[in-house]
């Protein structure tokens, strides 16, 4: 009899999914992740369908600074193809928070405003 449980249809192959990631460039996956930043950030900003119901300004917050070092750090490492159109993306998220706040940061206190600068609205 074996220690090992066997495995479930719902258990993931974690093996599967190592061979997959490792076929991925790494400027897939720093875009990937970038636009699931994005996509998290505009839901809890309520500027999705679903508008107010996951507003969330403090997750908002987190996810766009977030997304700020990410594109600073990989600046160097990805095309000016792939960061023009992401940077566009958190500076109008960066705006859409300033807007949504009751109470807006002073120019360079806002989310990811240590890596682009003031961003004033």
């Amino acid at each position: 009899m074996s220690d090992t449980p066997p495995e479930s249809p719902e258990s993931p192959d974690f093996d599967a999914m190592t061979r997959d990631i490792a076929e991925v460039p790494a400027v897939e996956v720093i875009v990937t992740v970038a636009v699931n930043l994005m996509s998290a950030a505009a839901v809890k900003l309520g500027l999705t369908e679903e508008g107010d119901a996951y507003k969330d300004l403090d997750e908002a917050r987190k996810l766009i600074h977030a997304l700020a070092g990410l594109l600073d750090g990989s600046a160097t490492e990805i095309s000016s193809f792939h960061a023009a159109p992401l940077r566009d993306g958190l500076k109008s998220l960066q705006l859409a928070f300033r807007e949504a706040s009751l109470v807006p940061d002073e120019p360079g206190k806002g989310p990811g405003e240590k890596y682009t600068g003031p961003i004033y609205g």
